[in-house]
């Protein structure tokens, strides 16, 4: 019986297993494979411009596809599945938004990094977080990603005009939301991770939390070093 648990736990673990592989493969690949623009770099001019580089920019950032993945992991057990995940958004869009216009936060990369290690903890936890909290959490974090998107914008397209950004932000609205919603829905039912303890659901955490410790400590060192005037 306990080599047929051990059995069963290896298989449900093995999508775990390549997503860890997924996420390290992004951290460690050079910054150039992973460029936060679909277009190439090209000027974005038009609506449709802006809504495919919304729609592409999430899913080329891989420490923002998996904060969103581990947003609809944590969703699931908010019991608000559809809504939690829509503080993350609307957040995010603000963040994007304000950044276009001229005002960005600060520390966001490494804001970021901590969102990671914060909601990847949670989930590793076994804990459920209650839909006030889970609110708090998404809508503080989400930001700070937002802002980050805007980069790109604010940095590249600054002249583009309002048509780009609104596509810019309906894009990377939707594909956000969905891609956050279909992880807790894979999550829900074909893992059948039904209750926050979960193995699965834990070490999805725990894929999400170490990739954020990474980029926490690397964000510190960096930190450090430039306070003591030394290059990385």
């Amino acid at each position: 019986m306990a080599k047929q648990r051990s059995i069963l736990l290896n298989f449900r673990a093995r999508p775990l297993t390549a997503l860890a592989a997924a996420t390290v493969f992004g951290v460690l690949a050079p910054g150039t494979a992973l460029a936060h623009h679909p277009l190439g770099g090209m000027p974005m001019q038009t609506f449709t411009d802006g809504l495919l580089s919304g729609i592409g920019h999430p899913l080329l950032g891989f420490d923002h596809l998996f904060f969103v993945i581990i947003v609809g992991v944590a969703a699931l057990y908010t019991g608000r599945a559809l809504l939690a995940p829509a503080a993350y958004i609307v957040a995010m869009l603000v963040g994007c938004f304000l950044m276009a216009s001229g005002v960005g936060l600060p520390m966001k990369e490494f804001v970021i990094a901590l969102s990671l290690l914060v909601v990847g903890g949670v989930v590793l936890s076994g804990h459920a977080l209650g839909l006030t909290a889970a609110f708090v959490l998404f809508a503080g974090f989400g930001l700070f990603h937002g802002s980050a998107f805007g980069d790109s914008i604010a940095a590249q397209e600054a002249g583009a005009g309002m048509p780009v950004l609104i596509g810019y932000l309906i894009g990377l609205g939707v594909v956000q939301y969905a891609i956050a919603v279909g992880a807790g829905w894979i999550a829900g039912t074909f893992f059948k991770t039904t209750d926050a303890q979960d193995i699965q659901a834990r070490l999805a955490g725990a894929v999400v939390a170490g990739i954020g410790l990474f980029l926490t400590l690397e964000n510190v060192e960096g930190f450090v070093l430039g306070a003591l005037g030394w290059s990385a």
